[in-house]
Parts: structure tokens; sequence; C-alpha cells
């Protein structure tokens, strides 16, 4: 043990501790192309295994933002992994790219093994339903930069598509149909704004009327990750698009998806509004049409199909036990309409 690096606040020994604790973890993720285990300086993948003709790798990273400040508070990480995953993973999924190996960072103040270990095991659930192995990642000690209680996490993802069956929403015309699949809950976007209400409330244990859980387990319920919805459509449909629904909520992500001179109208009431949305909004005095602007409102990710193909797409996700809705068409103009 370094007697130096430890008065300069880095335990070497908790990070060999920490390293042991996620293994098994990590264990879990393994999949078809996997190469090796951590502990390497380069995590690899073998392409060759999946017989693709004409490869295209996705790549997607993001982290949490201040939903780990609520984690933090209640003192609650074995979610927040999950999380990560999904950030990345979804976006990847957009492009109908199959998600194939994930890396993570962790950034702590003080490495509680433990709390390390809960992180990653959330990593490593979020991966498994994901179908994603887990190549490598960095947890780096970093006293002075954060409080001993304090973290950060990112996350890396690396999909395949083969090129001809790229979803990049060239194929959107007006008149086609948006459908949507639900979300968990609010997953890891508009948390600023969700802190600024609950925060001031200050009651994390507060009992919700609508679900047998308090605030605080209802906001950090992980992010849904939808591969298996993905692929089903992308196998068995001519999807135009996909969306996944985060930050800037439908008014930036769906509209990211539609050409020029073309609008969307959301038809509210086609699909159950999830109660927590309700909440916050009446708690945080929000108008209801910014709602659509910050939060998914019930809709973690949106297909873009035509007309004639809606049912068909709703058939497929019932096929799987996944319920979804009609939620929507493309239009000419531009922008979000939000009817009802």
């Amino acid at each position: 043990m370094s007697n130096a690096y430890s008065k300069a606040g880095v335990n070497l020994e908790a990070g060999y501790d920490a390293v042991k604790r996620m293994k098994r973890h990590v264990e879990k993720t393994k999949r078809l192309g996997a190469m090796g285990t951590i502990g390497g300086f380069g995590g690899c993948f073998d392409l060759s295994s999946l017989n693709m003709e004409n490869p295209v790798l996705v790549s997607g990273t993001d982290g949490v933002g201040t939903k780990l400040l609520l984690a933090q508070k209640m003192d609650k990480h074995d979610t927040i992994g999950q999380d990560v995953v999904a950030m990345c993973v979804n976006d990847v999924l957009a492009t109908g790219a199959e998600p194939l190996f994930f890396l993570d960072y962790i950034a702590i103040g003080k490495l509680d093994p433990v709390k390390v270990e809960q992180i990653v095991k959330g990593v490593s659930d979020g991966c498994v339903l994901a179908n994603s192995v887990i190549v490598g990642g960095e947890t780096a000690e970093m006293p002075d930069m954060y409080d001993d209680d304090e973290y950060d996490i990112a996350g890396f993802s690396v999909g395949a598509i083969e090129k001809e069956r790229f979803i990049d929403g060239s194929k959107v015309e007006v008149g086609d149909v948006l459908i949507g699949i639900p979300s968990s809950g609010v997953h890891s976007n508009g948390f600023s704004l969700v802190r600024k209400i609950i925060f001031e409330m200050n009651n994390f244990d507060l009992k919700m009327p609508f679900h047998d859980s308090t605030l605080g387990e209802v906001l950090l319920t992980p992010t849904r990750i939808y591969t298996k919805e993905v692929l089903a459509l992308r196998d068995n449909l001519d999807i135009h698009a996909f969306a996944h629904v985060t930050g800037g909520g439908f008014d930036e992500k769906v509209v990211r998806v539609i050409k020029e001179g073309q609008g969307l109208v959301l038809n509210e009431g086609s699909w159950p509004i999830l109660p927590i949305f309700k909440f916050l909004e009446e708690k945080g005095q929000i108008d209801h049409r910014e709602m659509y602007n910050v939060f998914n409102m019930g809709i973690g990710m949106v297909a873009i199909v035509a007309k004639e193909d809606a049912q068909k797409a709703v058939d497929i996700l019932q096929s799987i036990d996944v319920e979804s809705y009609i939620i929507g068409e493309v239009i000419s103009g531009s922008g979000v309409k939000v009817n009802g």
C-alpha cells in the first residue's frame, strides 16, 4: 500500500476491493461476441461473431444528470447504474442498431467499495436488459474534486446494424403514425426542475396516493430500456424512425427525426399519462403544455410507421407482452401540437 497516496486521499486497497466486488456483476452481462474479462487496458468485442456483411457501428455516451443528487440524498445507489445504461443504449437503439457492449466511468470523492458495488450492480442490471456486455470501465477516486459522499457516473455504449437497415428518419412522410411505448416514470431527464419542486417540499418519504412507494422511490424508478421492443419492430416492420424521448421532451427529441416542413400532432388521452407527471405539474404549478417540453409524459420511445402499419406495430409489441399506443401523426408544418 502506498502511504503517500493514502495521505493524499486515495485508498488503493479500497480500489482493489471495489474491482473484486464488481466482477461478479460484470459476469452476468456476457453475450455473443464478448472477449476476455475486465481489468485489461482495453475492452474487446468480436464483431465477426455477428456474421454481419456491412456493419455500421453506432455509439452513444451520456450520464444521468442531477438525478444523481436525489440518489445521494436518499443514499440509494443500486438503480442509478441502470439509468446510465438506458440513457446511452436507448439512443443507440433509435437508429435500429443492436447494443453490443458498454463501458462506465465513475468518479467518486472517497472510494467506498460497497457503494461502488451497488452502482455497478445497477449498470449490470441495465446491461442484462439491454443484452450488452460490460467490456471495461474506470473508477476514479478524486478527493478535493468531490466531497466524500459525492460521485458522478457516465457511460458509453456501442451497437451495430447492417448499413442498409440503418434508420435515420429519411423515410418519414406526412400521414405517418406515431406509436408510443410507455416509460417507467420520469426516467433521467427534467430533474433540475424536479429537484426545485421536491427539494422545497423536503419530504422524500411522502407516500404517493397512486403508488405503493414514497415520492423519492417513485422518482428513482430506473429508466426503461427498449432493446426487445425496438428489435422486435425493426425485424418485423418497415420502421421510418425511432425517437428516444429524453431532455427537451417531444418538442426537441421527436421533432429531431422528422424532415423540414413536417410537424407532429399528439392526441392527449390516447395513452395513460403517469400520475407522477400530474403530481409534478400540480406541485410545481407548471404550464401543462410546457410539461411536454421537459418530460416524457409517460412515453419513453416513439416509433414512426406508415399509417397502414400502425396496428401491426401495436400487435407486434403485444406479442412480446408490451403495451403500446397510437399517439399521433406526422403533419405538414412544423413543431408539435398537442390536442386534448
